[in-house]
């Protein structure tokens, strides 16, 4: 099965490498609809699934070029979807982040929703029984505390398990233009960083999907039957703007830019602007003056700043000095090592501990760049 997606897809794998453009200057801000999703190629996945039944992982970001959903446009051409699963934050995403997502029914289309974030995160054999193929479309923006790559983990898993094909149609990454951050810990793996990858790991879903299958993380020597549809007109070294927010906390291309680092604060106790009309935009903390506004740091974006910034979590720690409180059990398992906060708490720079991040972010460049599509 496997050697019949690739004999259909890889021709276009290549094709979508002439696409790639790079500019030195600066990093391109790019609408989505610059890149052609996987979703939108349906010429290389829609024969795949006539005559199957089909399990759709799917969100509000799964649409197509054209702004439909990808479960209405598949109804549409009459495929036989018998069930959706939905990761963190629901079909509909607009459940908060942590938030129990219960299972229930599609009012639009009266389809049953699975979720994966609620009593079980894997789908279960039970769940599965009757499915052909299982097909995953989900936004993620490239950060491994971004649970929809766990999620994705877990279902091909399960469908390893379970001999279910997987395709994945890929979408592309915003933060995909730079690699940085610590390696994760296996001791410290977690649903919000299963693997043993950097904070910005660099690759599409389908990619990260590839690497995931290629390096045997699945477990128990388990290998997915997986197929990519790949991106078409893909520039990795932009910005893009997502036509749909990917999660209720992130609205806009700013917020989803700074995620990465402003994320390193909700091992904290410092606000990221959750509850306000900025989040992850803006920081606050009693210490400070006043709440930091980071609209303008976002728009100054430059290729020398493909990095996590550690000088807002540096200093903020360092303004908050007799704060005993600051850091919090969840700041090791969302950064993935166990020194980070000792470092910033000794008074390291940001050079200095971005060093100590470098021979593992060399062993992993190697591993990533096996499993490069674009």
């Amino acid at each position: 099965m496997i050697r019949k997606f690739l004999a259909l897809f890889l021709p276009l794998l290549y094709i979508s490498l002439s696409f790639s453009a790079q500019d030195t200057d600066t990093i391109r801000l790019l609408d989505a609809k610059d890149a052609i999703t996987g979703a939108t190629r349906m010429e290389l996945y829609l024969p795949l699934l006539q005559n199957k039944a089909v399990a759709v992982v799917a969100n509000q970001s799964s649409i197509m070029d054209n702004g439909t959903h990808l479960v209405d446009t598949l109804l549409s051409h009459h495929i036989n979807i018998v069930k959706i699963f939905t990761p963190e934050h629901g079909f509909r995403g607009t459940a908060e982040a942590g938030a129990y997502v219960a299972s229930g029914v599609d009012e639009k289309t009266g389809l049953s929703i699975v979720s994966l974030y609620g009593k079980n995160k894997k789908p279960t054999a039970e769940q599965l029984q009757g499915i052909d193929i299982l097909l995953f479309d989900l936004q993620d923006v490239g950060c491994r505390f971004y649970t929809y790559i766990s999620t994705m983990t877990y279902v091909m898993q399960a469908a390893a398990q379970n001999n279910i094909p997987v395709i994945v149609l890929d979408r592309p990454n915003p933060n995909g233009f730079y690699v940085d951050g610590p390696v994760l810990e296996p001791e410290n793996s977690s649903f919000v960083g299963l693997h043993q990858v950097p904070i910005v790991y660099g690759l599409t879903i389908g990619e990260y999907a590839m690497m995931v299958n290629g390096e045997h993380w699945l477990g128990d020597s388990l290998e997915c039957k997986l197929a990519v549809i790949p991106l078409g007109s893909y520039d990795r070294n932009a910005i893009y703007r997502l036509p749909v927010k990917p999660s209720p906390n992130l609205p806009n291309w700013e917020a989803v830019y700074l995620y990465p680092s402003l994320c390193l604060f909700e091992g904290t106790d410092v606000s990221v602007g959750r509850g306000t009309k900025s989040p992850f935009q803006i920081y606050a903390h009693p210490m400070l003056n006043d709440t930091v506004n980071l609209l303008e740091y976002a728009h100054n974006y430059r290729v020398n700043d493909n990095k996590i910034n550690l000088s807002w979590i540096i200093d903020t720690r360092r303004k908050a000095a007799a704060d005993e409180k600051f850091f919090n059990n969840y700041f090791i398992k969302l950064v993935g090592v166990a020194d980070l906060q000792q470092k910033i708490n000794s008074g390291m720079s940001e050079d200095e501990i971005r060093s100590s991040w470098q021979t593992g972010i060399d062993n992993y460049l190697q591993i990533r760049e096996k499993y490069l599509i674009y």
